[in-house]
């Protein structure tokens, strides 16, 4: 039977390991997220009113670009909040895994 271990005793250990468990924020971060993430929502279903009443195209494709805007601004909320915390322990305790998911999720993130 595989013996498991907290995390600090990893990380004293200098035992490499996947961060995602012990992954948390803070509660004025979720809650900052959430805002943003409602504010574009509703963003999105105005958007959405304007089609279904037959707006002018120009008007609905402006509204979508300040969606879109939006999100991207609440996915750089994140990777900040990521990189000031997730990614300085990673780096700290040598957790080269998280470092290529980050990679990887802001490949995704800028396309």
């Amino acid at each position: 039977m595989e013996e498991r271990h907290d995390h600090q005793w990893l990380h004293d250990h200098d035992i490499p390991h996947d961060h995602a468990e012990g992954h948390t924020h803070s509660p004025e971060h979720i809650k900052r997220v959430s805002n943003r993430l409602a504010r574009a929502i509703g963003h999105l279903e105005s958007v959405k009113k304007m089609v279904e009443e037959g707006r002018d195209c120009s008007e609905v494709l402006i509204q979508l670009a300040a969606v879109r805007s939006a999100i991207n601004n609440t996915g750089k909320v994140i990777l900040k909040d990521h990189m000031d915390h997730c990614i300085v322990d990673a780096v700290e305790h040598h957790d080269h895994k998280a470092i290529e998911e980050l990679n990887r999720a802001i490949e995704q993130f800028i396309k």
